[in-house]
Parts: structure tokens; sequence; C-alpha cells
């Protein structure tokens, strides 16, 4: 085999590989459900400004949506302003970037509506239909994982 030859294949095998891992962390995109069932969260890749490529969560929907017969509200904001919205339509998920060498979604937050705290967070694929999510304070080690599994729309 020529040297131009191996310097193809190797460029072919190369970005062959590149589009797998595109297409891993794509697949990320979609409706989950925790563990708990009570919620689902639509997960979507930014596509303008600061927010290209990478990937953000939102509450589309709650086993019990309403409260006193009113939507629920984000009633433990920090933010003493923020605590009228409706928790459906909530950003829970934010700012995450795939790292294709640990083989996870890094360098995001995760918001916790049941206390208003928001938490360092990574995501790992476990299987294509499972995703371990980890909210944590400080280091890792430090945390919680939730299992959530991909919901078929």
């Amino acid at each position: 085999m020529s040297s131009i030859s191996k310097i193809l294949l190797g460029l072919a095998i190369f970005t062959m590989m590149s589009f797998q891992q595109d297409r891993m962390n794509d697949k990320v995109v979609g409706t989950w459900m925790p563990s708990d069932k009570r919620s689902h969260i639509k997960i979507f890749k930014g596509t303008v400004g600061a927010s290209k490529g990478k990937f953000y969560g939102k509450l589309i929907w709650l086993l019990e949506p309403n409260e006193n017969g009113k939507p629920k509200l984000d009633k433990n904001n920090p933010v003493t302003t923020k605590r009228k919205n409706p928790l459906i339509g909530l950003l829970l998920l934010k700012n995450f970037t795939w790292d294709a060498d640990d083989k996870e979604f890094q360098g995001g937050t995760i918001y916790d509506p049941k206390n208003g705290k928001t938490y360092s967070c990574y995501m790992k694929y476990e299987g294509l239909d499972k995703l371990n999510v980890r909210g944590y304070v400080g280091i890792s080690l430090i945390g919680r994982t939730d299992t959530w599994t991909r919901v078929n729309e």
C-alpha cells in the first residue's frame, strides 16, 4: 500500500470515527424521564450564539402539573422574581458539551425546582436509551446520580 493510500485510509477512518462521535452526542436529543417517572425533560442542542453546539433540557411534562387548580410554579427559586414562573417550560439543564474522550456530557448545570438549587452536572450514556445524570456540589464524589430513560415520542 502506498504512503498516499495509507494517509487517505487513515483520514477516512478518522472522519468516520468523528462522525460516529457526533452521532453519539446528538443521540441525547429527545425526551427523557427521570427514575421517579413524574416528569419529562426535552433535551435539545443550541443553535445560535454562545449556546451553539451545547445541550440544554427543558421540563415539558409533569405527572401532576397543577396545584390547587393552577399550574405549579417555581416557588423555591432563590430569585424571588422567578417564583411565579410555571415549572412546565423551565430550563433545568444548561451548557453541556460532549467530551468524546470521556464519552460524557460535561460542563453543565442542573436546576432542582424542589429545593431551588443549581448543581454542577454531567451526563453519561448507559446504553442508548438510558442516561445517568449526576448532580453534585464541588467534586463529583459529593452528589447523586439518577438514571433517565428515553421516552418514545
